[in-house]
């Protein structure tokens, strides 16, 4: 059942005691005077719908500390020592000095609660309500999109571990999977700790290493009980044919049917890195730069820095792409100037944010030449009508079906062939979807006013980015719903921070303001 705080204060409470030694205006004042107006007991109630069983940790303290602990960057253990022998923590969470904090496991059921529920991010929502109520947003029309990439919190696995860790806990999960591996299983002893023992710099011994255990996956999943599995059952199945067959494909003489594999020449687009944490990706910030985990994305007001929207996905996948996240944290009634850097500038995002009523003040996507300062697609007229494009000399070739326009043999002699083309065949466009719409935000581009506002404001979200990620760059948790969850704190924490900042009090008629 639900806890509740005593509204009777204690000989020995912290906030009695030592309040006034609290720095103004700081985060353990605000919360050792304003917790129960901004964390009620009814923001929680339907977590504890039952009201039958042990009075769990008040709400004011336990969404207190969560907040506490993501501003801080602390583990559970780190947030309870702090709430047990730091007095500022004990003021903040209206504990007495003798008081001792919960148990660090408390943090992990209410954090799991909360992620099941279905308002996981009612702590955001929470400190959202107090920026509307403040009119800290009134007036202001713009919005600043941004992602950044948090790394995961387990290990990068090869492909020989994966595949034996995910036929492990098939072992684990599945009922009559143990037998089947005992009897089915021969490239390794699936019970034994650790890889296989074999010479690891021979390439032909972990060739051959890779064809048995994937043989090996191959006949467990074939040899599996007809049986209805639970939810993490199916999925330790699941994950098995997944790793099992994303790298690897048929060895150099086998047309795929006789059951003898290698290792791929090829990386799959959407790879599982680690059956520990299945939804962790690896992500590419830059070609030469690679790192695994998830991506957080952001909207921030870029004149008070407040974060109105967040979201985590898995760092991979076109789904899970800026421009593809982008507007949906975009939705609602109001109309934005909407700005971001070129990741959002694909044709899909500027139609998508364009029949939504929104403006993009979007730093186009670069162009591209064939020859170094030559021409680009900007360079040729596209008549959508005639279904016709017409090149810098002049000429002129049909669009296709599949919005390819080919000029071929009428480049042959043209006195600009070489600002256009270096290929023999001619200049071939392929033309987007969406092609009249981004030369149309290209032209705009250049306009002083979009580059003047798109200087101004833009960069007030890479502030943003840095407020979330400092000292918290590595995240603690594994899965997509737990680090969202996470990072709903981590923004409510840093928006009451910066309302601080701009002065938030509690006027004597109850409602929030700012100074």
């Amino acid at each position: 059942m639900q806890g509740r705080c005593d509204p009777q204060r204690e000989l020995l409470d912290v906030e009695s005691v030592a309040g006034h030694l609290l720095p103004e205006g700081g985060m353990f004042a605000f919360l050792a005077e304003h917790r129960r107006e901004l964390f009620p007991d009814e923001l929680f109630a339907d977590l504890f719908a039952t009201g039958r069983g042990r009075p769990s940790v008040p709400v004011e303290q336990v969404a207190s500390v969560l907040v506490l602990q993501t501003l801080h960057g602390l583990s559970d253990r780190e947030a309870v020592e702090a709430l047990t022998f730091d007095p500022r923590w004990k003021a903040a969470c209206g504990l007495a000095v003798t008081d001792a904090g919960f148990h660090p496991t408390t943090l992990t059921y209410w954090r799991r609660r909360l992620a099941a529920s279905d308002r996981p991010g009612r702590i955001f929502e929470a400190v959202r309500a107090v920026v509307t109520q403040t009119g800290a947003l009134a007036g202001r029309h713009r919005r600043a999109l941004d992602s950044t990439i948090l790394d995961d919190a387990v290990a990068t696995q090869d492909t020989v571990t994966q595949i034996i860790a995910a036929i492990r806990r098939v072992g684990r999960e599945v009922p009559g999977a143990s037998e089947v591996i005992t009897a089915h299983a021969r490239a390794h002893d699936y019970a034994q700790a650790g890889k296989p023992r074999i010479t690891w710099d021979d390439e032909t011994a972990r060739a051959e290493l890779v064809d048995a255990l994937v043989s090996d996956a191959h006949r467990i999943l074939g040899h599996l009980p007809e049986q209805e599995l639970g939810p993490r059952a199916a999925e330790a199945v699941g994950l098995l044919a997944l790793v099992a067959g994303q790298d690897v494909e048929p060895a150099e003489d086998s047309d795929g049917r006789d059951g003898r594999w290698r290792i791929a020449r090829r990386t799959a687009s959407d790879r599982v890195i680690s059956v520990v944490d299945p939804d962790t990706r690896h992500a590419h910030k830059t070609r030469n730069q690679r790192r695994d985990g998830y991506k957080a994305h952001l909207v921030v007001e870029p004149d008070t820095g407040i974060i109105t929207a967040t979201t985590l996905t898995p760092a991979a996948g076109p789904e899970n792409s800026d421009a593809a996240v982008g507007i949906d944290l975009l939705a609602g009634p109001r109309r934005f100037e909407v700005l971001g850097d070129s990741a959002y500038g694909s044709g899909d995002m500027l139609a998508a944010l364009a029949q939504a009523g929104h403006r993009a003040v979007i730093k186009p996507w670069p162009l591209h030449s064939p020859v170094p300062g030559g021409f680009t697609v900007d360079d040729f007229t596209v008549d959508e009508i005639a279904g016709a494009v017409t090149c810098p000399h002049g000429v002129t070739a049909s669009i296709s079906p599949t919005r390819q326009v080919t000029f071929g043999a009428r480049c042959r002699g043209c006195p600009l062939i070489a600002r256009c083309t270096t290929s023999k065949t001619g200049r071939m466009l392929r033309l987007r979807p969406h092609d009249a719409l981004q030369r149309a935000h290209r032209a705009a581009a250049r306009d002083p006013e979009f580059i003047e506002v798109y200087r101004r404001h833009r960069p007030m979200v890479e502030r943003s980015i840095a407020w979330l990620t400092r000292g918290n760059r590595r995240l603690r948790f594994r899965g997509v719903a737990l680090n969202d969850l996470w990072l709903a704190h981590r923004a409510a924490a840093l928006n009451l921070r910066r309302l601080l900042a701009l002065g938030l009090h509690r006027r004597s008629t109850g409602a929030w303001a700012l100074a």
